[in-house]
């Protein structure tokens, strides 16, 4: 028979994770839909009576979201521009329902190929916190998430927070989703992005990424570098080519075709890449 558990500290959940594998379950947004028509047997070990978890935190050097914190959380929170790609992320996160118990580690751990976090948090260089009672670890986004539906977390793992390094003053974020319609909707293609500028008014970094075009969101490195330097203006989306997104692999189904996608991003990116440059 399936047990449920909902420890009230972190020390307790670890415990009971190393003592048998079990579903970690926060906000349930993913979970409970993914099971509808069918008995919920699963082993499951809920986290939101774990309060220390639920904070964003400015540590000096990074930012910490921890793994209860809410998408309505995110949006209300006072953050930096660095942050208003994923906060205009969040607010595309499903209804007002979804924002207010879903959370952004979820939608990470979730590792959907549409995941609307996904992107901004490659784009800010995030990495995943995760503990067990033998050990804490951090891995970078990039390679926390392996494939669609597929994370490195080892079973007896929970994700504690994300960490996101203070970049540069002055830095600012987009994200862009294209849907069927505006909410309430899977993307078809995201696009995120993070301006880093250069005292003199260029770019001294840029990170880009795209979601749903991919099992997995791709950095798009080569267009990265090619923006170095460049003066920040509207005039950084000439800079991109097709082949700076050879990256990305869309496949073909019922919101649209791969060719469809891949000319799709391009004109995302683009756009991302003039809004940033007019800010």
């Amino acid at each position: 028979m399936a047990s449920y558990l909902r420890p009230r500290n972190l020390e307790s959940a670890l415990a009971a994770m190393a003592d048998a594998p079990r579903t970690v379950v926060a906000g349930g947004t993913d979970y409970y839909p993914a099971r509808v028509g069918r008995p919920l047997d699963d082993d499951v070990l809920d986290v939101t009576g774990i309060e220390s978890l639920r904070e964003i935190e400015d540590l000096g050097d990074r930012y910490r979201i921890g793994a209860l914190v809410t998408w309505t959380q995110t949006i209300e929170t006072p953050l930096p521009p660095m942050f208003d790609g994923l906060k205009r992320a969040a607010r595309e996160v499903g209804g007002v329902q979804v924002q207010n118990s879903g959370t952004v580690v979820g939608n990470v751990c979730n590792a959907s190929p549409a995941a609307d976090g996904v992107p901004n948090l490659l784009a800010l260089d995030a990495e995943i916190e995760l503990a067990s009672c033998d050990a804490t670890r951090s891995v970078p986004i990039g390679k926390f998430i392996t494939g669609n539906r597929e994370t490195v977390r080892a079973k007896d793992e929970v994700v504690t927070a994300i960490s996101i390094p203070k970049p540069a003053e002055g830095t600012t974020s987009s994200f862009l989703k294209l849907g069927a319609r505006h909410y309430l909707v899977i993307s078809i293609v995201m696009t995120a992005g993070v301006l880093e500028p250069a005292p003199g008014g260029t770019v001294a970094s840029m990170r880009l990424a795209v979601g749903s075009c991919s099992a997995v969101a791709q950095r798009l490195y080569a267009l990265e570098e090619a923006l170095r330097g460049r003066p920040v203006d509207a005039r950084l989306q000439e800079a991109v080519t097709e082949d700076h997104l050879a990256a990305l692999s869309p496949i073909d189904d019922v919101r649209g075709s791969g060719e469809y996608r891949m000319d799709a991003a391009l004109t995302l990116v683009r756009r991302t890449l003039a809004e940033l440059g007019s800010a």
